[in-house]
């Protein structure tokens, strides 16, 4: 924890508090390969005010830009008055890009290009450059994805837990093997049950094996929590799976979305080509406005 607390304190300890900040892309290089992500300040932003900062990633095939249009969360940002970073990966796929999650192959069992970028260390250095260039609280960073981002989310709350305060994930909820947290993180996770993509019951892809419920069951062992968790359903058609007792007083909570497809819910309406393949949209609940309700309730200890 002591490592954790020292890690914390360098990433924060030249911030960009007196300065407005520039939105739009931001490139920098790690590590040699150039990087972009997307930057969008709330409404009001003065530079005076230490906010939260949520990373958001795109799922596989898709980019920066798709993500900040599929999810929406731009204008959440501006209600809530956080920073939305939307960064881009590198290995090329169609249209888009794909993350370089450690271990896993990419979708279509396709091995991972020799000496892709590392994303995981990517992803926490630009946390850093973010702190350094906007008003930032380090102890309430977050990252939240969709998919394949949604996996790279899992996989920075193992390996970058003395960053990101909780993950929220959306269609891609993952316990990266091995975890080697440094404290407890709190996750949260939607997923929909007619998910054609990364099947809810598991048995999909080569990077999608066991399913959801154990994922969050994985977790939750993993946060010391209870080994059953309490359900119950906040909406029609939405049934909570909420572990508690965690250690930490972090959570483990998992909205179950019946009938839903590989979509974000409560997100924009996508076209019916789209639909078609990823299956049906819900209006049951709204992934926005209840991950930042958990990231507000779980910062850095």
């Amino acid at each position: 924890m002591a490592s954790a607390i020292a890690k914390q304190s360098t990433a924060g300890a030249a911030t960009g508090c007196g300065a407005r900040g520039l939105v739009g892309t931001l490139t920098t290089t790690v590590a040699g390969y150039r990087r972009t992500a997307i930057v969008h300040l709330p409404t009001g932003y003065t530079g005076s005010t230490k906010l939260a900062l949520v990373l958001n990633m795109h799922g596989s095939g898709s980019t920066a830009a798709q993500q900040e249009i599929l999810t929406g969360m731009d204008a959440t940002a501006d209600t809530d008055n956080f920073i939305a970073a939307y960064p881009q990966g590198l290995i090329p796929d169609g249209t888009g890009y794909v993350w370089n999650v450690p271990g896993e192959p990419l979708v279509g069992d396709k091995a991972v290009p020799a000496h892709a970028a590392n994303d995981v260390e990517f992803l926490t250095k630009l946390v850093g450059l973010l702190e350094q260039r906007y008003c930032i609280n380090p102890a309430r960073v977050y990252a939240t994805g969709f998919s394949g981002g949604a996996r790279m989310a899992s996989q920075l709350a193992c390996q970058s837990s003395n960053v990101f305060a909780a993950v929220a994930v959306v269609s891609g909820l993952r316990r990266p093997t091995p975890c080697p947290t440094s404290r407890p993180v709190a996750i949260l996770a939607f997923h929909g049950t007619a998910d054609p993509v990364d099947p809810y019951a598991g048995h999909g892809q080569a990077y999608w094996t066991y399913s959801v419920p154990q994922a969050a069951a994985y977790w939750a062992e993993q946060d010391g929590c209870s080994k059953t968790p309490a359900t119950s359903k906040p909406d029609h058609g939405v049934t909570l799976s909420d572990y508690s007792h965690c250690d930490a007083r972090v959570a483990v909570e998992l909205y179950t979305i019946a009938g839903e497809g590989h979509e974000w819910p409560g997100g924009p309406s996508l076209p019916p080509a789209l639909t078609h393949l990823l299956g049906p949209q819900t209006t049951a609940i709204n992934a926005n406005s209840v991950m930042w309700a958990f990231f507000e309730a779980h910062p850095l200890p």
